[in-house]
């Protein structure tokens, strides 16, 4: 007679947990910081097409590592969520934090519920009228929540990206500061050893909280590479 084969559901949970993050690791890296006039998103990614900074509403954006698919599947809920809420009650009732906690509650459902969890960990982002405003919420693949300040880095290298960008992030950054630092990190620990990153093996976008109503936008061509070269 052969004996029921039993797994503990915590045992179900760490492997759940294992997996994903060994999926998240394999990802490059995001960086996400605050400077003077803004919220600065960073990425190593040299593909045109496909984001890992989006614009989600007005003054929202968000970021993401890990599966692809998994993590758009996400972002387009999200604009449907902000878009419906918009329209039927007021664009001032968009808030990152009920992003968030609807985010949580897809993750934690899919992380219990679902045989295979998301291989992502995601940032939703706003900005605000000064620094002290502005919100950062770091979400990982079982739907738990962080309320973040300053700067965070996810993906393969966050670990050791945090600990540099710890030594030198500071309130008040200018956006050339806050890029320069991002960008030295990411080059320092997101490969084998120390390289160089290009402006066209980078994805990098702001939320400008000087621009009156949508303040997402993109930092390409001339002027990401005149940024990244002090120009």
């Amino acid at each position: 007679m052969t004996m029921p084969f039993y797994v503990s559901p915590e045992q179900i949970i760490k492997d759940k947990a294992d997996y994903a993050r060994k999926g998240i690791a394999r990802g490059r890296s995001v960086v996400v910081a605050q400077y003077d006039e803004g919220i600065l998103f960073v990425a190593e990614n040299p593909s045109r097409a496909l984001h890992k900074i989006s614009e989600i509403y007005d003054k929202i954006a968000f970021a993401a590592v890990g599966k692809y698919n998994e993590f758009e599947n996400l972002r387009v809920a999200g604009v449907r969520y902000a878009d419906l809420r918009g329209f039927s009650y007021d664009r001032a009732d968009v808030t990152s934090r009920g992003l968030a906690n609807a985010y949580a509650q897809t993750l934690g459902t899919v992380f219990t519920e679902a045989q295979k969890p998301y291989e992502v960990e995601i940032i939703v982002a706003e900005v605000g009228a000064d620094e002290a405003s502005d919100q950062l919420y770091r979400l990982t693949f079982d739907g738990s929540v962080g309320d973040e300040h300053g700067f965070l880095a996810m993906g393969g290298a966050s670990e050791a990206i945090s600990n540099q960008l710890q030594e030198q992030w500071r309130p008040d950054l200018t956006l050339r500061e806050a890029l320069t630092i991002a960008v030295a990190a990411l080059a320092e620990h997101g490969g084998q050893g120390p390289r160089t990153l290009e402006e066209k093996q980078l994805e990098v976008a702001i939320l400008d909280r000087t621009r009156p109503r949508r303040a997402f936008r993109r930092l390409v061509g001339q002027e990401l590479a005149g940024l990244l070269n002090g120009g």
